[in-house]
Order: structure tokens, then sequence, then C-alpha cells
């Protein structure tokens, strides 16, 4: 038995007929080999097709890259920038439960008011308790008398001096004399209140030495922590004032045989065991 069907009359100015069957075509909306436009209008009224300003859907793929230029952009302190492609992605995109609930934490963190807080109070010289949830999902406090915005590989960090020293001994007894020193993420900051004590001026550091041979002699681009930067014959000798030895470690990494720590003892011993830990996973003996 057919289906009963209503008539809809449409009074459309001249032209729009032949529009209406143009996207039809494009959309595959037929009535035998004619596109069809009551078949366009009724997929219109059953949210078959979307249209205006609602047309723009977002598939797995664009999801995915639009989350990474989130990221990026976070990482590259373009916050507002970042806020702009989450909102898009919460109204656009077909999102699964477990990625909106990330998104959406992540929009009510307040990146950018932190940011700017900690500009105001860097540039005041005022001292501040804040509290902290790093990755291990521990929520900690800090007494920060001493604060840089600073960037390490493609990302801004907020590099701390703090009182509190007994969990950085626990973790690097070796390297006391920078256990103050912390590196911190602005999406973990939890909460943030200034306090009267004496604002340090400087961080805690410790001078590194290094040789950079071959290639890298002349290579070797000077940072703003080196001190004193000279060629001894084919070598190239750099004394670093490092605040934070874990960003030293990772930068030489990737330099391999061409680049020496000569002192202290203390860090060449901390890169000797990095190079011991990677030779095991590799099945290397070393003597």
């Amino acid at each position: 038995m057919p289906r009963k069907k209503e008539t809809l009359t449409l009074s459309v100015p001249p032209g729009t007929k032949e529009q209406l069957e143009s996207i039809a075509r494009r959309l595959g909306i037929f009535w035998g080999k004619s596109p069809s436009p009551s078949g366009l209008v009724a997929a219109i009224a059953q949210q078959q097709f979307q249209v205006g300003r609602e047309a723009l859907s977002l598939d797995e793929e664009q999801v995915k890259a639009l989350r990474q230029a989130t990221k990026l952009l976070i990482d590259a302190g373009q916050i507002k920038e970042a806020e702009t492609i989450i909102t898009l992605l919460l109204n656009q995109g077909d999102l699964e439960a477990p990625i909106r609930q990330a998104l959406l934490q992540q929009q009510t963190q307040p990146i950018q008011a932190w940011r700017d807080r900690i500009d105001e109070l860097i540039k005041a010289k005022q001292s501040f308790r804040l509290k902290y949830h790093n990755s291990p999902n521990q929520d900690l406090e800090y007494t920060v008398r001493y604060a840089q915005v600073r960037f390490y590989e493609k990302r801004f960090y907020l590099q701390i001096w703090c009182e509190e020293t007994a969990d950085a001994l626990a973790e690097n007894p070796d390297l006391p004399e920078v256990c103050h020193n912390r590196c911190l993420r602005f999406e973990r900051i939890q909460d943030i209140q200034p306090i009267s004590d004496v604002w340090r001026g400087s961080f805690d550091s410790l001078k590194v030495y290094l040789q950079f041979k071959g290639w890298l002699a002349n290579a070797y681009e000077p940072k703003t922590e080196d001190i004193e930067n000279i060629v001894l014959g084919e070598i190239r000798q750099v004394v670093r004032q490092v605040v934070n030895p874990f960003w030293l470690l990772r930068e030489i990494r990737r330099y391999g045989e061409d680049c020496v720590i000569v002192g202290p003892e203390n860090i060449r011993e901390r890169y000797r065991r990095e190079l011991r830990k990677i030779c095991k996973s590799y099945d290397l003996e070393l003597p």
C-alpha cells in the first residue's frame, strides 16, 4: 500500500528550482533519473543533511589534526587561538564521549589566566604559593620566590625557584645544587596566591663544561646560558650556567659522540647512567 504524502507548495524566485536540482544531483537525490528538489527538502527536514553554518562537520582525521594543532598552539603560548579551535571541535566535531570530555576539561582550564597572572607577579617581583597537579596525579604546593617563563623544545614552561626540596632530593640525590628549581607546565597549575616572602632574583645553577668536536665545533650555536665559548684547536669548549640538567642532557643526547661533558662529575655520571640504560635496551654489553 503506497504511503500517503503531504503536498507542499513553494513560491521561489526564478532560477531557484534549477539550483535545487543542482544540489540534489550533487547529493545523489533523484526521482527516477532526474534530480529531485522535493527529495532534497525531505532529506533536510529529516536532518540527513545540514545546511548553513551547521553544514560544517569534521571526520575522525580532521578532529585528530585539529587536536594536534591545539596542543602545538598551547605549547607556543598562543592560548586564545587554541581555545578557538577547541570551541570549533566541540560545536562541529562528531566526537566520542572521552574526547569531548577531555576538550571540555581543557576548555575550562584557565591557562591564559595563569600565564597573565604569573607575568604580573614576575614583573612585580612578588613571591607566591602555587598549587600543582603533576603527571603522576599528585597534588603539590610550592612556595615560589623566583620564576621565569622559559621555552624548552617547542613549549613554554614555568621555571621556578621554590622552598620545597624533599621530592627533588629524593628523585635526584646527586644534584643538590639545583634541588630548589622546578620546571612546570601551565595547564597543570591549580591555584596561585601571592605571599610576602622575599623575591630571590635568580635560580640556583651549576657550571657545566662541554666540549664539541667534529662538525659541531664549527656548527654549534651559542645559547644564552653560555658564559664561556672558546675554540681550542679542533675543539670548541663551552661553559654553561645550567638551571635544569634535564634539558641539558636531552640536548646533548642528540649530538652523540661529537659532544662530551667534561665536568662536573655528578653530571658526567648522570649521563653515563642514561647511556648504560640505552645500551641495555639494545642488548649491548659495556665493560
